[in-house]
């Protein structure tokens, strides 16, 4: 008998194979959870694996490793390109305010970042964008709240149906703008 999550899987697959892998959710990747801050994350990231590791999930800190001033962009790119080459399937990054760290994440071909703030817009990323990092602002968001919202958008599967197509636009206009560099 095949259950619901075998089902969803198979589409899921079927969906990323048609958006040509920009659009995976990296189903066949390592269950690993990329996580990286910059200084004003380190508290809530640190936290976050904590969490993460007592519910038995693979993670890889991906730094900063202290409170020291430091650039997140360096931290964003690198859990975006672990989670875009399928080495972790999904990836977080914590910053101050967590809206830095999600454009540059975004830059990474194959990323969907969000930023999420609330246990919505976590569902709402992962069931209607596709969402494959998730960005949270470590001087905005507590540490209870983050945790809820971590688990929230680990657990929302994504939608496909009528959100693939949306989603296949998103990754049609990356591939556009990657073709216009290669010209």
């Amino acid at each position: 008998m095949t259950t619901e999550d075998e089902i969803r899987s198979v589409v899921t697959r079927a969906v990323d194979a048609a958006l040509g892998g920009a659009g995976r959710d990296a189903s066949d990747a390592a269950e690993v959870i990329a996580i990286g801050a910059d200084h004003g994350g380190f508290r809530l990231k640190q936290v976050l694996i904590e969490h993460l590791q007592g519910q038995g999930r693979d993670v890889r800190d991906c730094g900063c490793g202290g409170s020291g001033p430091v650039d997140y962009p360096d931290f964003a790119h690198e859990v975006a390109r672990l989670v875009a080459a399928g080495a972790c399937r999904w990836g977080i990054v914590v910053d101050g305010a967590g809206i830095g760290s999600c454009m540059a994440a975004n830059k990474v071909p194959g990323v969907r970042a969000a930023l999420c703030y609330d246990l919505s817009t976590a569902r709402n990323s992962r069931e209607h964008n596709h969402a494959n990092v998730l960005t949270l602002g470590g001087g905005l968001v507590g540490e209870a709240l983050a945790r809820q919202i971590v688990d929230e958008w680990l657990a929302t599967p994504w939608g496909s149906g009528r959100h693939a197509r949306r989603v296949g636009l998103i990754c049609d206009i990356e591939q556009r703008y990657l073709r216009a560099k290669d010209v």
